[in-house]
């Protein structure tokens, strides 16, 4: 790092830095400060006139009698600030122009995300795949958070943010296969998990990060990705995880034996780790299987079996807020768990249901079941803002 140029970083936190001196927005001062120094600086081939300065640290605020000293004071705190990277530096960095403001562009910087921008354009233009590789790691290196996070909410902020945002995460997408072909594998979990910080929802991320888990024989570790993955769709958006990424799921928890075992060392694989009494409670890809296994079973047999289906709802005009259904649907769960059989089966089937398999169960019986559940509900949870609704309906044989 040359250390006469300064050197400024707006991807993730706001900071400064020269020689060995820096000044970050983790320091306790004005947000207009701040704000007004990140506007000059990504602005700095601009002239930017006095009003709207203005427009910029007050908005449509009630504006003081004098707006323009209003601005001098800011402009004076930030040249004060600057003045801690080197003594009278602030009126060298940002100058008068015909009563209008300039930062001083003959100082030489460095910012970050122009950097950005510059190993990007290079890794698209470069001729072969390993030069393309090099230069998006090194620009994915820099981008440490979205672009001048702490004023993500003002206007001119927001769609700079989006468009690095945009950038890194395509670019991130465009790397990891590239490092899993050349098998460098830790370092594409260690992209993908610091993607996610970035981007939360993506489920593409997450697959990638479950499929390298996977190669590198970390089965636990991928299945609990998925498991957090849907329970951040389920819990703010009331989906759940597409069909591709189930079938990575159920790669990461097959368990294969390297070598021949016996019976017996198969049938304690196959017991539950943990004796619960109650139903069990599954996952909804593997409440499928159950229910296509039990198909197959009914064309064969012809046994009773139903399903049934248990929903949330507002008990009053209004609908639950998301807290108030995340602790009835908790509440749920437990209910079902310790008011059916052990031979019962049930799985969360959206961001309000639970869905229940009730083996060598009548219509009537699984009606009482469900009735038996929501009474129990009521009585353990009288004051809940939701009401328990449920159906009933015969399991269709396999054709």
């Amino acid at each position: 790092m040359d250390e006469r140029i300064l050197h400024i970083r707006m991807l993730g936190g706001f900071s400064l830095s020269k020689d060995d001196r820096q000044i970050d927005d983790g320091e306790n001062r004005s947000r207009k400060v701040w704000l007004l120094l990140a506007y000059m600086i990504y602005n700095r081939r601009n002239v930017i006139p006095q009003d709207e300065l203005i427009g910029l640290l007050w908005g449509e605020e009630e504006r003081s009698s004098n707006p323009l000293n209003a601005l001098k004071t800011v402009f004076h705190r930030v040249r004060s600030m600057l003045n801690q990277l080197e003594p009278s530096v602030g009126h060298t960095m940002i100058v008068r122009k015909g009563g209008n403001y300039a930062w001083n562009t003959n100082l030489p910087i460095e910012l970050d995300v122009e950097r950005f921008s510059e190993l990007c354009q290079a890794g698209d233009a470069a001729r072969d795949e390993d030069g393309r590789l090099d230069h998006r790691l090194q620009a994915l290196a820099l981008y440490q958070g979205d672009f001048l996070e702490k004023l993500s909410a003002e206007p001119w902020v927001v769609p700079i943010a989006a468009y690095y945002h945009n950038v890194y995460v395509r670019t991130v997408l465009e790397v990891l296969p590239l490092l899993r072909e050349r098998n460098r594998l830790e370092e594409s979990t260690a992209l993908a998990r610091a993607a996610l910080k970035v981007e939360p929802y993506n489920e593409i991320l997450y697959q990638h990060l479950m499929r390298d888990l996977v190669a590198l024989g970390e089965h636990k570790t991928a299945a609990a990705v998925y498991d957090e993955m849907s329970e951040l769709l389920f819990s703010n958006f009331g989906i759940m995880p597409s069909d591709e990424t189930r079938v990575l799921y159920r790669s990461a928890v097959q368990t294969i034996n390297e070598r021949a075992v016996s019976l017996n060392v198969l049938r304690e694989q196959l017991q539950e780790q943990h004796d619960e009494p109650g139903a069990l409670i599954c996952d909804y890809d593997f409440f499928k299987l159950l229910y296509q296994a039990e198909a197959r079973a009914v064309s064969r047999n012809g046994n009773a079996v139903h399903i049934a289906l248990l929903s949330v709802r507002s008990g009053l005009d209004k609908e639950l807020s998301k807290r108030s259904l995340d602790r009835a649907i908790e509440n749920l769960r437990d209910q079902i768990r310790t008011n059916l059989r052990r031979g019962d089966v049930a799985a969360r089937c959206s961001v309000s249901q639970y869905i229940l398999l009730l083996p060598q169960a009548n219509y009537e019986n699984s009606c009482l079941a469900c009735r038996r559940i929501i009474k129990s509900f009521s009585r353990q949870y009288p004051h809940s803002p939701a009401q328990l609704h449920y159906s009933v309906q015969p399991l269709e044989p396999a054709i």
